[in-house]
């Protein structure tokens, strides 16, 4: 088995039912799913039997639903029923997101579990999203959720295997942030093989996820002291760091692409839609 595969594991009977109601989404509300993915820890690598799937959509309307005074509702969420976790943002609200230096927006583009994608979108997206990242508040963004999670899970005798590697993964985009390296990868396993050079983190980061791929999600155990020490060093280290700055950011590619794609995909046949 490939190593995404592996990592990131999509029951087929699911995924088919994830694109049917995406199907069922477009019907009910009138918009278009120009790209549909795994946001949680099956797009991170380290999903547990049960985790939930977590769905993450961005969707368009047609022309005319941009062309009114009143501002309407800008996110979809369905009722979380099982182990689906089902959700989307409408087009501008996105790239307002992305305007603002949204992380968890940015990652959704670099998910390795991807469910509907229209390619001239998404390609246009991801070259927005490089084009137009901001480096400070990315890297914050990783530096808060890390310290976070550290403090409310992994500080008591018992702790909750599976923030582990969410502080890791936080911790891990921050330092590839700051090296330079541009947009965070989602993957846990990139950024793991680029950032942790010490042999024997590496191997308990391993084990960790060996232990977490099998458990339940609500698994506790014992602290992991080899990766407790990573991450209280490197979290003192970076309160006082500082990322790379950029400067001169232009943000009317994402104007273009909110007046090109809605263009691009206003047919005929959907004008008499509602709005």
């Amino acid at each position: 088995m490939r190593a995404i595969e592996h990592d990131h594991p999509v029951d087929s009977d699911v995924r088919a039912t994830i694109e049917s109601r995406l199907a069922a989404i477009e019907t009910e509300y009138g918009v278009r799913v120009l790209y549909a993915c795994e946001s949680g820890s099956r797009g991170w690598g380290f999903a547990s039997p049960d985790s939930d799937y977590d769905v993450r959509f961005i969707y368009v309307h047609p022309l005319p639903w941009y062309l009114q005074v009143n501002r309407q509702r800008d996110v979809i969420e369905l009722p979380v029923s099982g182990e689906l976790d089902i959700s989307g943002w409408e087009l501008r609200k996105a790239l307002g997101l992305l305007r603002k230096g949204n992380a968890t927006l940015i990652e959704w583009f670099d998910s390795p579990v991807v469910y509907r994608a229209d390619t001239v979108f998404l390609r246009e997206m991801q070259d927005a999203a490089r084009k137009t990242h901001q480096v400070e508040r990315s890297f914050y963004h990783y530096v808060h959720m890390a310290r976070k999670n550290y403090r409310a899970y992994l500080t008591g005798a018992r702790v909750r295997l599976k923030k582990y590697l969410y502080v890791l993964r936080a911790l891990l985009a921050a330092l590839w942030i700051e090296q330079g390296r541009g947009v965070a990868p989602m993957r846990f396993r990139v950024l793991a093989d680029a950032m942790v050079t010490d042999a024997v983190l590496r191997q308990a980061i391993d084990e960790l996820l060996t232990i977490k791929r099998a458990a339940h999600e609500p698994e506790y155990g014992q602290p992991l002291p080899v990766i407790n020490a990573f991450i209280a060093e490197e979290l003192i280290r970076l309160e006082s760091a500082f990322p790379p700055m950029l400067s001169g950011t232009d943000f009317s590619v994402l104007d273009r692409l909110l007046m090109e794609t809605v263009l691009r995909l206003d047919a005929p046949s959907t004008r008499t839609l509602s709005p």
